[in-house]
């Protein structure tokens, strides 16, 4: 399996759960490109050595750059633990960027319990969903 490009966003409440998940699948996590917004990458970098690329914090725009790699078909995954139960002021970027995973059919989870099944599911190869849409589109193979 080629190296994954991941997306690792979290919100304010969200970002200790982050730092946990991202140490817990280090090894997994470890053999793929990671990308994240400010803080979160700052937050990950320094829990558990890994490289992230990092972007500008969510609400200055960090959410918008990653939804431009989406949309360019530079991500093969996006993890962005979100917090329901606060108001958010950047809230119509966040929408965008569910939208935009889902319009190029990128795996996009919201909860730790889907994050650590796409994680498994990455170690496991099961990856093919990449190919299944480029093929459909007709987009090239290569990211």
């Amino acid at each position: 399996m080629d190296k994954m490009k991941i997306a690792l966003i979290a919100h304010d409440r969200k970002k200790d759960l982050m730092v946990k998940m991202t140490t817990a699948y280090q090894t997994i996590l470890e053999k793929h490109e990671l990308f994240a917004t400010g803080t979160t990458g700052t937050r990950i970098q320094e829990a558990t050595g890994l490289p992230v690329h990092r972007f500008k914090s969510g609400p200055l725009g960090g959410d918008q750059q990653i939804g431009a790699m989406i949309s360019e078909d530079r991500l093969d995954m996006v993890i962005f633990l979100r917090d329901p139960l606060a108001a958010q002021p950047h809230e119509p970027d966040v929408t965008a960027l569910i939208r935009l995973s889902d319009v190029y059919e990128i795996p996009l989870a919201t909860n730790i319990g889907t994050a650590e099944i796409l994680i498994r599911g990455l170690d496991a190869g099961f990856a093919d969903f990449r190919e299944i849409v480029h093929e459909t589109d007709n987009r090239p193979l290569s990211v």
